[in-house]
């Protein structure tokens, strides 16, 4: 099952490699807004599945560091 997981993980990271920087920084501005939205929802117990959060994180740090390469 790991193995699933990591593979669905590296095809966005591809996917992510392939954005040009626009794209990317468009991407980077909306995945933060979620961590925000998500922040305040986990605050007010509204947010399920606390996981997503630290995943959201994740995915602005893979935008970032992408974003980093390519500059």
């Amino acid at each position: 099952m790991a193995a699933k997981k990591k593979a669905a993980e590296s095809a966005g990271v591809a996917d992510l490699r392939a954005m040009s920087v626009e794209d990317l920084r468009a991407q980077l501005v909306k995945q933060q807004q979620e961590v925000f939205d998500m922040r305040f929802r986990h605050a007010t117990a509204q947010l399920e599945k606390t996981s997503e959060l630290k995943s959201a994180k994740l995915q602005v740090a893979r935008i970032m560091t992408i974003l980093k390469e390519k500059e």
